[in-house]
C-alpha cells in the first residue's frame, strides 16, 4: 500500500489527503497542531516541520512528500526559507518525490495570460522568496538529489479556502452587506478551486512527466464581480454591493494588522487583468477546472 506525507492542514492539504486515502493509499498529515480529517487511512501527526530530523523520520518510506505548508502571510520572507529548506532536505533524505503547492507570486507583472514559461521576475519580498524556493528545489532535482515539481495555484475558491475572496467578499455577500475589496471588480482574475488544485497535486505526483518543472493548477478566469454575483444568486442573497478599497483605507487597515500592508506588493495581480493559462496541465494530466457554479455550491454546502 503506497504511503505519502502531506505537510500542512489547510483546505488544499486536507483535500489532497482525502483523495490519496480515497484511492487506498496511506497518508500521514503533518502539522504543528496535528489536525486533519478523520479517515482510517489518514494518520494525523503533530510535528514542527522545521525540525528536519523529526520530519525526515516521519517521511521514511514515503512515496511522495507534499508541501502544502504556509506560515503567516506577512512573515514569508523570514519563515518560508527555513521551513521549505527543512522539507526539501527531508524529501532528499527519504527518497520521496517532492511536490510543492506553489502560487503565482514569483512571476511579477505580466501582460496577457500567464504561462509556466514566464520568467520569475518578481521584485517584492514575497514573490522573490516563492521564486527562490522553487529554484532551490529545481536545483536539487537537476543535481539528482530529489524528484521535484510544483503546482502553482491562483487565488483559492471553495469550501475552506483562505483567500481575499473568502475573507473579505464571501461573508459580506452572504450577509447582504457592503464589501470593501482591495481589488478591481471587473477585470478577469485567475482563481483556483481547492478540489481542482488537490487533484492536480495528486496527478503530478503519479506521472514521471511532471518532475523537474512547474505546472499551473486548473484556472477559472473571471472578474471578481462575477464570482460574487453568482455566489449571491446561488445563495438566494441580495445582489452584491462591492466597492474597491482605496489606498488610504488599505493603509489604515495596515496600522492594526500587518496582513493588509502586504497587499500592495500584489497590486498587479488584483488591480489589473491577471489571467492564468493552465492548458499544459489540463492537456498532460487531464485535470480540468470545475465550473464556477460547482465550486460556489461547495461553499454553500
Amino acid at each position: 500500500m503506497p504511503f505519502h506525507v502531506v505537510i500542512g492542514r489547510g483546505a488544499t492539504a486536507t483535500a489532497t489527503a482525502r483523495i490519496l486515502a480515497g484511492a487506498g493509499d496511506r497518508v500521514r498529515m503533518v502539522s504543528r497542531g496535528g489536525g486533519g480529517p478523520d479517515h482510517p487511512l489518514i494518520e494525523r501527526t503533530a510535528l514542527d516541520a522545521t525540525d528536519t530530523d523529526a520530519l525526515s523520520r516521519a517521511a521514511e518510506g514515503a512515496a511522495t512528500l507534499f508541501n502544502a505548508a504556509m506560515p503567516a502571510y506577512h512573515t514569508w520572507p523570514e519563515t518560508v526559507p527555513p521551513l521549505f529548506g527543512s522539507i526539501l532536505t527531508a524529501a532528499e533524505r527519504s527518497g520521496a518525490g517532492y511536490v510543492m503547492l506553489g502560487n503565482l507570486y514569483g512571476y511579477g507583472p505580466v501582460d496577457g495570460p500567464l504561462t509556466e514559461d514566464a520568467p520569475l521576475t518578481a521584485t517584492g519580498p514575497k514573490g522573490r522568496v516563492r521564486a527562490e524556493m522553487w529554484l532551490r528545489a529545481k536545483e536539487a532535482h537537476d543535481a539528482g538529489r530529489v524528484r521535484a515539481t510544483e503546482v502553482r495555484a491562483g487565488q483559492f475558491l471553495g469550501a475552506g479556502a483562505y483567500s481575499l475572496f473568502s475573507l473579505v467578499v464571501q461573508p459580506k455577500v452572504l450577509a447582504g452587506q457592503l464589501a470593501l475589496v482591495p481589488a478591481a471588480l471587473d477585470v478577469p482574475h485567475g482563481y483556483s478551486a481547492i478540489g481542482d488544485t488537490a487533484r492536480a497535486l495528486v496527478a503530478v505526483s503519479r506521472d514521471d512527466r511532471a518532475w523537474g518543472r512547474p505546472w499551473h493548477a486548473p484556472a477559472i478566469n473571471v472578474p471578481l464581480r462575477e464570482v460574487a454575483t453568482r455566489l449571491a444568486e446561488l445563495a438566494g442573497a441580495p445582489a452584491p454591493r462591492l466597492e474597491t478599497m482605496t489606498d488610504r483605507e488599505l493603509t489604515l487597515l495596515g496600522l492594526g494588522d500587518p496582513f493588509w500592508n502586504e497587499l500592495f506588493e500584489t497590486y498587479h495581480m488584483s488591480h489589473r487583468p491577471f489571467t492564468v493559462d493552465s492548458s499544459r496541465l489540463e492537456t498532460t494530466f487531464g485535470v480540468t477546472a470545475s465550473p464556477l457554479d460547482t465550486v460556489l455550491k461547495e461553499i454553500l454546502a
